[in-house]
């Protein structure tokens, strides 16, 4: 007993210390494991204000796009508040490693046919698990790899809002490109239109060549106002991703120019060794097996023996005496038959860390799949785009010369009519090809687990 009256003051004033020097909101600093929240390092950059609440007053970057999409998206609120939860779940298992205290009172009011008295009690239970065969270990191990999942799984949650934002950016613009491009074709249009009417006044053109030319007119009128649809559409699309109403008026930046495109031609066998290193959903499948063998160890360590402290003093009045007590020992449980239960538990997590590992080995084989067909497309994208830049050189050539002849008056109308149309459609396919590139090149670096905003630094270095 007298050892007991010395001990538990000295653990009463370390718990009281500990309690003080803990933030009791999360006294086990489990938020310190969690990154940035919300868009984190994959969007915002440096020196930029992080989750704007309005669009720039400069015309709206890539960047920009991103970065407001990643913060404003519903998203990635669900996937912080996921990953805290899943912290909060690690700070449940490390606090198995702590003792309790509890404290208890009671009072009662007891009769009988002689005497009546009140009777009180009160006591402070203190207990320690000091013992129990790694099943606290194997518990803060998984939910440690569940952390993990969580952290890996809002990181390819995020990549791939950032590959939406980044296709609704790039498409708003290709849209506001075709609408000039097919401006274009319109002003040539009406030029060839009177072109025509000039010479068939001269008598040198029929009034075929005048129906032909106005007919010419009219088409690229309907494909400039088909195409100001589309553009009103998909920046509609875009302030809708952003998370603005889509009636909020946008202004884009101008794209940048597509400058050196051999940069990602390294060897795909590379490229896959990165990818497997670097998703992070393969990450998160990796971690699910961790956290599937933590899972049997917790199994296992259930039909072990365990080995707890207990200690506490107790007050109790009676009658009118009162006595002091209090008691400390150990306590050894050692588990002899529990109905094959925990053989049961062991298969049952046995069977899902297998799962886990197929699933695993299936993303991994899914990760060089999707790293081989993203690069062929960027691979045909960049040819497309060099043999775009050639084909609109040799349609505006054309076109010039086309022209020149119509108005010389020694070639036809519909000669300038085929020059035209073929110039039309090589700026359409021009603007489909970079399209098609900065979004092929962003799916590469999604497939690899490298999509952040290094990607659309070097673009906007070139403004």
């Amino acid at each position: 007993m007298r050892a007991l009256t010395r001990i538990f003051p000295v653990l009463l004033v370390l718990t009281a210390q500990a309690a003080a020097a803990v933030d009791l909101a999360d006294p086990l600093a489990t938020d310190a494991l969690l990154p940035l929240r919300q868009a984190s390092a994959l969007a915002a950059r440096v020196g930029a204000v992080p989750c704007a609440d309005s669009l720039p007053e400069a015309p709206l970057t890539a960047q920009d796009a991103v970065d407001l999409a990643l913060c404003r998206h519903p998203q990635t609120r669900e996937l912080w508040a996921n990953a805290r939860a899943q912290a909060a779940q690690l700070g449940v298992a490390r606090a198995a490693w702590l003792p309790t205290l509890d404290a208890r009172a009671s009072t009662a009011r007891n009769f009988n046919e002689d005497s009546r008295f009140t009777s009180s009690s009160a006591a402070l239970d203190f207990s320690w698990l000091l013992f129990d065969a790694g099943r606290r270990s194997a518990a803060e191990e998984n939910a440690s790899q569940l952390l993990e999942v969580a952290l890996a799984t809002r990181d390819a949650s995020v990549q791939a809002l950032f590959l939406a934002a980044l296709q609704g950016y790039y498409g708003a613009q290709a849209a506001q490109a075709a609408v000039q491009a097919t401006l274009d074709s319109e002003t040539a249009a009406r030029a060839s239109l009177e072109a025509a009417e000039l010479r068939y006044k001269v008598g040198v053109a029929t009034p075929a060549d005048r129906l032909q030319a106005q007919t010419a007119l009219s088409q690229a009128r309907l494909a400039r106002q088909r195409a100001a649809g589309e553009a009103r559409k998909a920046l509609g699309g875009l302030a809708n991703a952003l998370g603005f109403p889509a009636q909020t008026p946008l202004q884009l930046a101008p794209p940048a120019e597509i400058g050196e495109t051999t940069a990602f031609r390294d060897e795909v066998e590379a490229l896959i060794a990165r990818a497997v290193e670097r998703r992070p959903d393969l990450k998160a499948a990796e971690a699910q097996v961790r956290a599937a063998a933590a899972a049997v160890d917790a199994a296992r360590a259930q039909g072990r023996p365990t080995l707890g402290l207990s200690a506490g003093p107790d007050w109790q009045r009676l009658a009118g005496t009162t006595t002091h007590g209090g008691s400390i020992g150990l306590t050894l449980n050692v588990p002899l038959f529990s109905g094959f239960d925990t053989t049961y538990r062991v298969r049952a997590a046995e069977a899902q860390q297998e799962a886990r590992a197929a699933q695993r080995d299936r993303l991994r084989n899914q990760v060089s799949l999707d790293v081989w067909q993203a690069y062929q497309n960027l691979a045909t994208a960049t040819e497309t785009l060099q043999t775009t830049r050639d084909l609109l050189a040799s349609a505006e050539q054309a076109d010039r010369v086309a022209r020149g002849r119509y108005r010389a008056g020694v070639g036809n109308l519909l000669d300038l009519l085929n020059a035209q149309s073929a110039l039309a459609d090589a700026r359409v396919q021009r603007i489909r090809a970079e399209l098609d590139w900065n979004i092929y090149r962003a799916t590469l670096a999604l497939a690899m687990g490298a999509l952040d905003d290094t990607l659309l630094r070097a673009a906007e270095e070139k403004r």
